[in-house]
Formats: C-alpha cells, structure tokens, sequence
C-alpha cells in the first residue's frame, strides 16, 4: 500500500505540474457552454448576418433541456475524448522512451500499483473535466431551457463517469502495450471509430460500453429500458477489470523495453 501511495502521489503531482487538472476541465466547460449559448442566441445571429429567407424564424427548432445536454454529450464524446485520449496514451510510453521509467523499474516494484496508479489519476482528470463540462453546460441549459430533475442528472453524469472510467483503461492499458504512436491508433479505432461504427450499425444490438453514454442520457427523460441499461453498465464494468488486468499484465511485459 506505501508504494501504490507513492506512485499515486507522483502521478498526482505530474497531472498538476503539467496542468492537466486545469486546462482540461477548461476544454471541457467550453465544450459543454458552447451549444446551450449558440443555439439559444442562433436566430439572433442568423438576423445580424442578414439576407436570411422571409419567415425563416418558424423553421427554426423547438429545443429541449435535453436536447442541449444532448449536444453536449456529443461534444465530450467527439473533441473531449481525443482530448484525454493524446494526453495519457503516452503515459506508460514515453517515461520507457525517455528514460524515466529507469529510475522505477531498477528497484523492486509492483506493476499492478503503477498501472492502477496511473489509471485512477487519469480517470480522475477525466471525471474532474466531465463534472465540470456538465456543471457548465446545466447551468445554460436550465438557465435558457428550462429545468432538469437534479436527481436524473446526477444519474446521467454518474454513468458517463463510468463510461470515462473504461475510455481510460483503454487508454492506459495500450499505452502499457505499445509505443505511443500505436498505443493512440488502436486507442482511436476502439473509442472513437467503435463510437462511430456503433452510431451507424449499432441497431443490430442493444448491450454494448459504446451505448452507455446514451443510456445515460435517456435516464433523465426516462425512455430507457432500464434492463438493457443495466445490462451495458454490467458489461462496461466487466470490460473495465479486462483492460485493467490487460494492461497489468502488458506494464511488466514491456519493461524490459525501457532506454536506459
């Protein structure tokens, strides 16, 4: 427990110093105010350009407070996920490249302390950036829209938390297994592309992680079957233990890789 403490504490401080637990909330709260602004102030927009069509107003849409958060949820799962994806798929990585890695791996050292290490302090980046992206983007949206059920939100958030949760073991755990430049391609293909891939042929099928964030959404107007739902929040869980005994597994194989 002493030494995951310590390799906790160090990954903690190198977040802090490279202000990751800044600057990616940041990302994140901009993300997350940008549609409930825009579409809220759209028509005034579109009126100062000028030459719009006679009547155009009428065909705008009638949105929804849910509709806004929605929107943002497309937004953390398009820019924010690559975001977080190009700042940890090197973490593993670049300290074997670079040399770091030495100053661990010459004493003895448990390699499921430094994965989980690693994992919980990006994860809690990335639930630190999507609490604060969604704070932003309630707060226009009830501001502008109308009302949320707190309780809805808080079950919505919690879920995309745990989908955060499995973006990041991906993450971590191909950086563990491969060279940064790789790690982020497979990294990519399996959330990103899959997340795509999904949208497009995902009606086939009802359970899987890529659904979850959509499931969560669904919770706060409540059209989601909610054994499906818990059917995928299972799966994604399982999963999450899979790649976090991957990438176990992958940190002690690939140590012998490191530059000294």
């Amino acid at each position: 427990m002493g030494q995951f403490n310590t390799l906790l504490l160090k990954e903690w401080r190198e977040s802090w110093r490279s202000f990751k637990f800044i600057w990616i909330p940041i990302v994140f709260i901009l993300l997350g105010i940008t549609d409930p602004i825009l579409n809220y102030f759209m028509e005034d927009i579109l009126n100062a350009v000028g030459n719009m069509p006679e009547g155009f107003a009428t065909m705008m849409p009638e949105l929804h407070a849910i509709d806004l958060l929605a929107a943002s949820t497309g937004q953390f799962q398009s820019i924010g996920l690559i975001v977080l994806i190009a700042s940890y798929t090197g973490t593993f990585s670049k300290e074997r490249q670079n040399g770091k890695a030495t100053l661990l791996y010459v004493r003895p050292i448990s390699f499921t302390a430094m994965f989980l290490s690693k994992w919980i302090v990006a994860s809690s980046v990335a639930i630190v950036s999507a609490i604060a992206g969604y704070a932003g983007s309630m707060y226009y949206t009830v501001l502008l829209y109308g009302k949320v059920d707190p309780a809805r939100f808080m079950a919505m958030l919690g879920t995309y938390c745990i989908w955060l949760l499995f973006v990041m073991a991906v993450t971590v755990a191909m950086s563990a297994a491969f060279k940064t430049p790789i790690a982020t391609t497979i990294t990519i293909v399996l959330i990103l592309i899959g997340s795509v891939v999904d949208s497009i042929i995902g009606g086939f099928w009802t359970v899987t992680p890529y659904k979850l964030s959509t499931y969560g959404l669904r919770l706060v107007d409540e059209s989601v079957t909610m054994s499906i739902f818990w059917s995928t929040f299972i799966l994604t869980l399982s999963l999450i233990f899979v790649f976090v005994i991957v990438g176990i597994y992958f940190s002690k194989k690939r140590a012998s890789t490191v530059k000294v």
